[in-house]
């Protein structure tokens, strides 16, 4: 039993930590904040910057994206809406539930965390810029690049950071 502990130990908090998460982000942060919708806005609106600064003219749709921007599209093309279920906030939820449950310096944990989030937002963003391109491109092509290629390709990513957390950062060797 003693061997087992170390794993015990990281479900309980990790789950813990999930749990008190997800039950503060659904029972107060949904109903009471526009924390969702925030991000959802932050992620178009970077979308819409890179996008631009590629050369790529995107659609006015001010007037669907008021007051929180939720749609994409590039010109002559179909709307990308981003979702609150795509909005990246249970991936990092999940994140910084693994690095504060497993074993490691704070001193690390302080930067990793945020670290890590900016680049699973970064993702998600660039994620968002391909649907919208994809959506220009081949239509018939989105549907399954947003349900399995870019699942995989954010979860991968986050999973690297873990691996990061483990390999350099963790106590446990």
């Amino acid at each position: 039993m003693r061997r087992n502990k170390p794993v015990f130990k990281f479900l309980l908090i990790g789950f813990g930590v999930y749990i008190s998460w997800l039950s503060f982000h659904e029972f107060y942060l949904k109903p009471r904040t526009h924390f969702d919708q925030s991000v959802i806005h932050a992620i178009v609106s970077f979308a819409e910057f890179h996008l631009s600064a590629l050369g790529q003219n995107t659609q006015d749709l001010s007037r669907w994206n008021h007051p929180y921007k939720r749609h994409i599209a590039l010109e002559n093309s179909k709307v990308v809406t981003v979702g609150a279920p795509c909005d990246g906030v249970i991936l990092y939820a999940l994140f910084v539930c693994f690095i504060f449950a497993f074993p490691g310096p704070v001193r690390h944990k302080i930067w990793f965390m945020p670290a890590g989030i900016a680049i699973l937002f970064w993702m998600n963003t660039l994620r968002v810029i391909s649907l919208a391109w994809i959506a220009k491109v081949d239509e018939s092509w989105l549907q399954f690049n947003h349900d399995y290629t870019f699942t995989v390709f954010v979860y991968s990513i986050e999973f690297l950071l873990w691996m990061l957390w483990v390999k350099f950062y963790s106590s446990m060797k």
